[in-house]
């Protein structure tokens, strides 16, 4: 009997031996709870951070890729260089007694607008810069049978255009067959215009100005000549950047 008392007194539980056997788990519990709180927390902020990282990344591809829109859009729309006179032209122009290509001023800037209607006198004959009418000539038409406004007409020159102007009447004018030609160059292409200006200077009776440049010939000019120096003229400058806003012309 004694025995099986001591068995029993060995397996009794009471409230001492109760908190003695829960004090370890009581304790190892909070430690779990912390140490899972503490891992959840890490994989919160991971997340985040991925979140971050993710967003990060998104905006800096969306900006590459508007920068580089941007630029495509810019090359597009850019005027092209100007391009040398074809060798063709040139000897065309030299034994049809023609100029070469000339620069007229040594600075013409753009953008100098004077007030709509407002009239100006240029100091070169034809004009192929300076201030001009806010609005220029419609094209079409590309064939006027009319003089045109200088300051509009020196406007469709900003903006990429080739005038070829003409002596109509009296002496010296361009013959109707050369005439003829021109008007086809102008329609047959975008940007040009064709215009009388009987103010041409004596001995000119054919003039192909651009922004800034002037190439004049004489009435003994033939037709093929004439031609292939119009055409020449047009390759080199027409919607160029030797305008200011060469790409803003009809076409361009």
């Amino acid at each position: 009997m004694s025995s099986k008392k001591k068995r029993k007194s060995r397996r009794a539980t009471g409230p001492e031996a109760q908190q003695r056997s829960a004090a370890p788990a009581s304790g190892r519990s909070p430690e779990r709870r912390e140490r899972k709180e503490q891992a959840r927390q890490a994989r919160e902020a991971e997340r985040k951070r991925a979140r971050r990282s993710a967003a990060l990344r998104r905006a800096v591809s969306f900006g590459l890729v508007a920068l580089i829109a941007v630029g495509v859009l810019y090359y597009l729309q850019r005027a092209a260089s100007p391009r040398p006179v074809p060798p063709a032209a040139a000897a065309a122009a030299s034994a049809a007694s023609c100029s070469t290509v000339q620069t007229p001023k040594s600075d013409a800037p753009g953008g100098q607008h004077l007030a709509s209607g407002q009239s100006y006198t240029y100091d070169q004959n034809p004009p192929t810069s300076g201030p001009h009418d806010p609005t220029p000539l419609p094209i079409p038409p590309r064939v006027y049978t009319a003089p045109v406004a200088q300051t509009n007409a020196v406007h469709n020159l900003e903006h990429g255009a080739v005038i070829i102007y003409y002596r109509q009447s009296g002496d010296g004018a361009l013959p109707p067959s050369i005439v003829a030609r021109m008007t086809t160059i102008a329609n047959d292409g975008n940007n040009t215009i064709l215009a009388p200006y009987d103010p041409l200077p004596d001995g000119t009776a054919l003039a192909l100005t651009a922004w800034n440049k002037l190439q004049t010939c004489p009435a003994t000019v033939t037709g093929p000549q004439a031609t292939v120096i119009a055409k020449g003229f047009i390759h080199a400058f027409l919607c160029t950047r030797n305008a200011p806003e060469g790409n803003k012309g009809e076409g361009c």
